[in-house]
């Protein structure tokens, strides 16, 4: 029991020193990599810059131990944030001490709900976030992402959380622009998509190894992050008017405690679950991606008690709410991480900047860090997939135009709400309109297909009716229907077959359909049969009676069915 809610003791005790030295270079390098990461994405939330930090220390250790990745890096992401500051400026205003007590109430609701999630194994809920909407979902929040930068990249004031609200303080503040500023984003933004798209194979043309020439090319916002700070200080541009993070108080993170405000939390909860759900949904898909690659596995419902983990942390020390983060995952995962413990000696190496070298951040230029997240954000649009669901299903794409519309235009909760409700109404909609067809036997085999697709063998006083779909409450009476038009359109008929290989579900309400079924067609002289049920299903129908008040058998196969019924009747 200890193991599984702990799986820290599955692997430790194993744990050698060339594990060891790995997971301390990828630790020392993920530390790195993601201090810049962690300012900006606090900043993004509207919170003090220090609180990136301290999201990235405690929740990193909580994950150590309650996590089944040894990969994921967990830490403030830039979804996430957008989430998390959209939700904290309808209770508090940025700023205040109102608002940082918001964050980690927000911080704490997530982080319940995820534990219980996890300890309940709840984590198939997720799978009503379909692709399509998760594909919209991000490609809307990058594009707001993007366009909450700006403001910051040009060196004036926009606030909102919605397309419009943006476009229209940015378009009003525009004569403000602040050039030097602007010279400092548009520098650090141009410099950071050079590396990313040239840098690598710039870098292996000078001779350097392909390992070095990517770390260096992903640790283009570290140079960034340097560069910017030692032009600021070394000319005074902070007081030319250019933004800078400025004072962050050293020290660890502190013990805080989330205040009980049943108003506040009332008010939260909503944008809680939504946290806790994209979180989670982004988190795992990059956990058993790159587990795939190692030959390993991850456990989705410990994962949930770990991201919960990790976020009770952030709200009991000062923190955000906090997930599994694609860039700074990649970065562990080629740094060479062999177990969670990476993510310990990243935690820690946080904590020493923290304690002892934040003063060395006062110049860093706000639009430096504005560049990094308009950068590393460009992922989240996914114009192909986009493009695909367009081709492929016109249903799925009205969940992403609908989910892209209402992010862009009301918010990220009414996008990612409306997107779920649709795919679930598209679900419904197609599940109880199943798909079924009449086959026949193809001439000379033991094989049945589609009579309109197919030259088939059929016989007049049979009809094979193949159901492509489990049978539940949304589609019984459908099934009904489909049964009575068949029967009515074909005087001759004597058997009717319903061929359930495709069916793995027979709920109550279709039980009570197939006896309403079994005795209309038994009051019209038709008899009914099934046809390959699978196992399960079987058993269900065998506590009931339904069985035993049908009027036909229930056959192994197709072909046993048509070998009995298609014979003449004076064969028979």
């Amino acid at each position: 029991m200890l193991k599984r809610y702990l799986p820290i003791l599955t692997w430790l005790p194993h744990y050698n020193r060339r594990l060891c030295g790995a997971d301390l270079l990828a630790g020392m390098i993920v530390t790195i990599m993601v201090i810049p990461q962690s300012l900006a994405y606090a900043i993004l939330a509207g919170l003090p810059a220090v609180v990136g930090l301290y999201a990235s220390i405690l929740p990193l250790l909580a994950y150590t131990l309650l996590g089944t990745s040894s990969t994921l890096a967990v830490g403030p992401v830039a979804i996430i944030a957008l989430m998390t500051g959209a939700a904290l400026t309808g209770v508090a205003a940025p700023g205040t001490p109102e608002y940082l007590q918001a964050a980690l109430v927000l911080s704490l609701l997530s982080g319940g709900m995820l534990t219980l999630m996890g300890l309940l194994r709840l984590g198939f809920f997720t799978n009503f976030l379909s692709h399509p909407v998760i594909a919209g979902f991000l490609s809307a929040s990058g594009i707001l992402i993007a366009a909450t930068q700006a403001a910051h990249l040009l060196g004036i004031e926009a606030q909102g959380y919605t397309a419009a609200g943006l476009g229209i303080n940015l378009l009003g503040n525009l004569p403000a622009t602040h050039f030097p500023t602007l010279a400092i984003g548009a520098g650090s933004l141009i410099f950071l998509v050079a590396i990313r798209r040239w840098g690598k194979r710039t870098l292996s043309r000078l001779g350097l190894p392909e390992n070095l020439a990517t770390l260096l090319a992903r640790a283009g916002p570290v140079f960034a992050v340097v560069i910017t700070t030692v032009v600021t200080w070394q000319f005074g541009l902070a007081d030319r008017g250019v933004a800078v993070v400025g004072d962050i108080p050293r020290g660890l993170p502190p013990l805080t405690l989330p205040g009980f405000d049943a108003s506040l939390w009332q008010s939260l909860l909503v944008p809680a679950l939504l946290i806790s759900l994209v979180g989670f949904v982004e988190s795992v898909s990059m956990a058993q991606m790159l587990a795939a690659k190692r030959r390993q596995r991850i456990s989705p419902n410990q994962e949930l008690i770990g991201l919960g983990g990790a976020n009770l942390a952030a709200a009991f020390s000062g923190g955000m709410p906090v997930t599994g983060g694609l860039s700074r995952t990649v970065i562990n995962f080629d740094a060479g991480a062999q177990t969670p413990l990476a993510g310990l000696f990243a935690a820690i190496g946080i904590g020493l900047v923290t304690f002892a070298l934040t003063p060395l951040l006062t110049h860093l230029p706000i639009a430096t860090l504005a560049a990094t997240i308009s950068v590393a954000v460009l992922t989240l649009v996914d114009i192909p997939m986009i493009r695909q669901t367009w081709r492929y299903s016109r249903g799925d794409f009205s969940a992403m135009a609908l989910t892209i519309l209402l992010t862009l235009g009301d918010g990220v909760e009414s996008g990612i709400i409306a997107g779920v409700l649709l795919s679930m109404a598209i679900f419904l909609y197609r599940t109880s309109r199943p798909h079924s067809a009449l086959v026949g036997r193809l001439p000379g085999t033991e094989h049945f297909r589609n009579v309109e697709r197919h030259d088939t063998e059929t016989a007049s006083q049979v009809a094979l009716l193949r159901i492509d779909e489990s049978l539940y409450f949304a589609n019984a009476r459908y099934l009904e229907d489909t049964v009575y038009s068949l029967v009515a359109s074909r005087p001759e008929l004597e058997h009717v077959v319903l061929i359930c290989s495709a069916v793995n579900l027979i709920d109550a309400s279709a039980l009570e359909s197939l006896d309403a079924i079994n005795a209309r067609l038994k009051d019209s002289r038709v008899t009914l049969h099934l046809a390959e049920v699978k196992g399960p299903v079987m058993d269900k129908l065998k506590n009931s009676d339904f069985l035993d008040d049908l009027t036909g058998r229930v056959f192994l196969s197709t072909y046993a069915a048509w070998e009995e019924l298609s014979r003449e009747p004076e064969s028979r």
